[in-house]
């Protein structure tokens, strides 16, 4: 849940608690999608640092304090609280589970031991293993690789339009989930 951070700290946000969440996953997004583009890989934990530090300044929020406190609520994001026993019942179906992230590994481990989520995982897909963010193809491509399947036999979820989209034009079977309410 990326708006956990601003959500956190909205009594010193206020009403810049939305424009922050927004503006700093759309930066995260850009950032990686140009870095990508532009073949200068960095890890994900300094795209996030880079769009929180333009998102701040746009903002004009000048309290290095809250600044950190966003970064470590990062590093403990939760799960969606639907995501463990969704994990747990495609488990019991005996279907192989995993997270493909652009976060690095750091961020991934510590989002997926916040939400006690780890025995339910066979794997922790970073973008870290190929250099590039998604959508590029070589970011779904671990899954099928790894996991020695053809990607039509992989259900892809995801809550972003845009992740849906690319890993479906990849050639997984995506189901995505609105909970942002958007349009198609």
């Amino acid at each position: 849940d990326f708006a956990a951070a601003a959500a956190r700290y909205k009594d010193d946000l206020g009403d810049k608690e939305k424009p922050l969440s927004d503006l700093w996953w759309a930066r995260q997004l850009e950032y990686s999608w140009l870095r990508s583009e532009m073949r200068e890989y960095v890890p994900f934990w300094q795209v996030t640092q880079d769009a929180l530090d333009y998102t701040i300044a746009t903002l004009g929020i000048q309290d290095e304090k809250l600044r950190q406190k966003f970064l470590d609520v990062y590093l403990e994001l939760n799960a969606f609280p639907e995501v463990p026993d969704m994990l747990r019942a495609l488990k019991a179906g005996g279907m192989k589970t995993a997270i493909l992230t652009n976060g690095s590994p750091e961020m991934a481990n510590g989002a997926v031991e916040n939400s006690r989520i780890i025995d339910l995982l066979d794997e922790i897909f970073s973008v870290d293993m190929v250099k590039a963010y998604k959508p590029h193809p070589d970011v779904y491509q671990m899954v099928p690789d790894m996991f020695d399947v053809d990607a039509t036999r992989v259900c892809f979820m995801s809550s972003n339009a845009w992740n849906a989209t690319a890993a479906a034009n990849f050639g997984f079977r995506v189901v995505w989930m609105n909970l942002y309410n958007q349009p198609p």
